[in-house]
Order: structure tokens, then C-alpha cells, then sequence
């Protein structure tokens, strides 16, 4: 084995563990992208970048044959088909909310760390990985202690049944009282005669999702409660 299968195996080893630690931090999300997925996108990344190198050096010219390549070639493709994984993790849910952003960016980061690791960017790398941890750890963490008002919050869908019209304006007005952000709002008529009443609402991010169902839920004139958690 020579030097430079020693340095190839060295590159393939250090992207597959900046692979693992950016799908680790995935798999504790329970994302749909986790170490086993971001371990092989890290390392294929890294392994064709190499071979992008290798290959544009691999054919000697001489005075017949031309041959010229660039040693990135292989590597600009991979930025490129990358995007298709990428969006099979976005996801569309029932409430026009888009869920999927993060990990799909988290894919990229984790091929863009296994190509600066296959063309030797060692610290540039490794910069990379704990920039990518710090910003979807830390970063939020910071933003919900002393951020402004909108990054304190989190979202919570609440559907309720109700019968009386008169207590939409009721509940509504709770709402407010309690000083939740109402970010939008639909009504919907049944033909069992009950109102259908979709609230989005914005609520401090140390309030628990089940006080706010508790709450919603014994409100007079309020039937049936379906809350969920968006952010």
C-alpha cells in the first residue's frame, strides 16, 4: 500500500466520521435522515470527489491523444443530484405547513463536508461540521432565550367543534386575552350545524401544548378540540 492509498483511506475515514456526527444529530431529532443515510452521502461524496481528482491526473497526455479533465468535475454533479434527496424529505403536511427544510439542508451540508474532505480541506471540514452543529443546536437554543418576541414562540393548530355562533367571538377573545398570537384563522360550516373553527396560534415556547388544550377545551360552547404541535 502505498502513500497515496494511505491518504484515500485516511480522507474516506474522516468523512465517514463527520458523516456520523452530522447524522447523529439528525437521529436524535428522529428525522427521516439519520447516521445511516448521512454516513453514505458523506463518504460517496468524499469517494467521488477523490476519483474526480485522481482521474483528471490518472491519463498521461502525449503527443497523439490530448486528454484534459477537470478534477472536479465529478463533484460539481454531486451539489447537483444531491437536490433529489433532498426533496424527498421536504414534506407538505395537511395544514399547508412545510416540515423537511432542515434535513434536507443537513443532506447538502453532509455532501459538501465529504467533498472538501476528498480534496484534502482537512480544517476546512471539520470547521464546517461543528458550524452545522452549532447552527441547528445552539443557534436556536440562544434565539429562544433572548431573541426577539417571534423566535420565543411556537405554533399550535387548534380545531374546535362548536355549535352557538355567538361563542366563536367568545373563544377568540380568550385567545387574545391570553395573550396568544392568532396567526390565522378559518371557519367552516357543517351540516350537522356545527362550526368548524381553525385557529393558528402563536404561544410562548415554555408553554406546554396540553395547558393549552386543557384550557381551550373547558371553554363554554366548545364541543370537540383537536390541538397539534407545529413547531
Amino acid at each position: 500500500m502505498n502513500n497515496t492509498d494511505t491518504d484515500i483511506l485516511i480522507k474516506l475515514g474522516i468523512s465517514a466520521v463527520f458523516g456520523l456526527i452530522i447524522g447523529f444529530e439528525r437521529e436524535l431529532k428522529r428525522k427521516p435522515v439519520g447516521l445511516k443515510t448521512s454516513l453514505v452521502i458523506s463518504v460517496v461524496s468524499c469517494l467521488l470527489t477523490i476519483v474526480s481528482i485522481q482521474s483528471a491526473y490518472f491519463f498521461p497526455n502525449s503527443d497523439k491523444v490530448k486528454i484534459q479533465m477537470d478534477p472536479l468535475r465529478l463533484a460539481a454533479q454531486i451539489v447537483s443530484g444531491i437536490g433529489f434527496l433532498g426533496a424527498g424529505v421536504i414534506l407538505r403536511r395537511g395544514n399547508d405547513s412545510i416540515s423537511g427544510l432542515t434535513t434536507a439542508a443537513m443532506i447538502w451540508g453532509a455532501a459538501g463536508i465529504g467533498i472538501a474532505v476528498g480534496a484534502g480541506f482537512y480544517l476546512e471540514a471539520f470547521t464546517g461540521v461543528v458550524l452545522l452543529i452549532i447552527s441547528v443546536e445552539l443557534i436556536p437554543f440562544v434565539m429562544k432565550l433572548f431573541g426577539p418576541k417571534q423566535l420565543r414562540e411556537k405554533e399550535i393548530m387548534l380545531q374546535l367543534l362548536i355549535r352557538d355562533k355567538s361563542k366563536i367571538d367568545k373563544t377568540i377573545t380568550f385567545l387574545m386575552e391570553k395573550k396568544y398570537s392568532i396567526r390565522r384563522l378559518r371557519i367552516k360550516d357543517l351540516d350537522n350545524g356545527d362550526h368548524l373553527v381553525q385557529i393558528l396560534v402563536a404561544v410562548d415556547y415554555r408553554d406546554k401544548t396540553t395547558d393549552v388544550y386543557a384550557a381551550v377545551s373547558e371553554l363554554e360552547g366548545v364541543n370537540q378540540v383537536e390541538i397539534e404541535s407545529i413547531s
